[in-house]
């Protein structure tokens, strides 16, 4: 009997990330980077489906992939409605959520979307989500915005967290379920969640205006100002979602969504890149103060991952900043690719339970 293949799909907001498994054992892993130049054109996440399917696509066709041996396909999951953590087969009732943004927009809602498209048309292959960014286990407390008209809502790297809060735990011999963790995704968004034994009790809407701005989001901003925008008569609706999640953040302020180029041009004197750069590290830590908060200040230990983690300077002045409440650990990158290849091959293995999107 041939060994399986696992596709793995996690598409990011300026990346796309693809690895195939053969079994547990990885044959590749690819990132196929979108500048803010080859996203401009699309008004929407969606009509980003083609254009990265068939990167991917092709990406498979150039290494000379056998399609029909592909007997899982697992993408990121995206922006359904809330559920609980787990594997999830994908069906006509997420592609439609999917599809219509029910939670909003974000590159995530491609996962399942790709997934099922590419598995539809092999032979025998199945589609999967696993641990999407809506994963909900807020506290009561936690929901409550200021006003009963708004919600606070559980948007995050639920994938990524969760990964890598287990691994740490695992590393320190301790189960993840018995630990309080503070750990900090950073990438195209970031997350911040305060992870009491088990369970991420608090963390900021890193979809669409909550916590620290990132290289395409602007973050909690200032209401009373934002609401005057909106009314401003200078921008359309949509313009305005645009500016909170895809065009805010770091490329509004200095034309990139590369923390890496951000970085050099900082190192190479340019002031508003010092600046922003700064600014970028003490909102991330602020926000850390306010999930030690949450805890109780009875905090196991704060992680950093994703992407600006590879930034030592930036790692630098966050530790600098709240150090005082842990240890810091950092896990450069993310394992999503890995965890959701892994979770693909215990659902073809029958070992773990793959729950119905309702």
């Amino acid at each position: 009997m041939s060994k399986r293949l696992i596709l793995a799909i996690n598409p990011g907001s300026t990346s796309t990330k693809l690895a195939l498994f053969e079994e547990e054992n990885l044959i590749f892993e690819k990132t196929l980077r979108h500048s803010a130049d080859d996203l401009a054109g699309f008004n929407k996440i969606t009509d980003q489906f083609h254009f990265r399917k068939d990167l991917i696509l092709k990406e498979l066709a150039d290494r000379n992939i056998n399609f029909p041996e592909i007997a899982a396909v697992v993408g990121r999951g995206g922006l359904v409605k809330p559920i609980e953590s787990g594997i999830y087969e994908v069906n006509k009732k997420m592609i439609d959520d999917l599809r219509n943004g029910i939670l909003g927009e974000h590159a995530s809602n491609l996962g399942g979307l790709i997934a099922d498209d590419i598995a539809s048309a092999l032979p025998s292959a199945k589609a999967y989500i696993v641990d999407p960014v809506v994963v909900d286990e807020l506290e009561p407390v936690a929901r409550i915005s200021g006003h009963p008209a708004i919600e606070r809502i559980s948007i995050f790297h639920a994938l990524n967290q969760k990964a890598v809060a287990r691994i740490y735990a695992g590393s320190v011999n301790r189960k993840y379920e018995q630990m309080n963790l503070i750990v900090v995704h950073m990438g195209g968004g970031i997350s911040v969640g305060a992870h009491k034994k088990g369970r991420v009790v608090d963390v900021n809407n890193a979809l669409n205006g909550d916590g620290p701005f990132s290289p395409e989001r602007s973050g909690g901003l200032p209401s009373g100002q934002l609401i005057d925008l909106c009314f401003s008569g200078k921008y359309s609706h949509q313009e305005l979602k645009s500016m909170i999640s895809g065009k805010g953040g770091i490329v509004a302020y200095l034309g990139t969504n590369n923390f890496i180029d951000v970085c050099n041009m900082a190192d190479n004197g340019d002031k508003k890149a010092i600046i922003i750069r700064e600014a970028i590290s003490y909102q991330i830590s602020k926000e850390i103060g306010a999930m030690a908060a949450v805890l109780d200040g009875k905090v196991d230990a704060i992680i950093l991952t994703g992407g600006l983690a590879h930034q030592e300077s930036h790692v630098g002045r966050i530790k600098k900043m709240v150090g005082f409440i842990s240890d810091v650990a950092v896990f450069p990158g993310e394992d999503e690719i890995k965890a959701l290849a892994f979770n693909g091959l215990l659902a073809l293995d029958g070992k773990i339970e793959i729950k119905e999107y309702l």
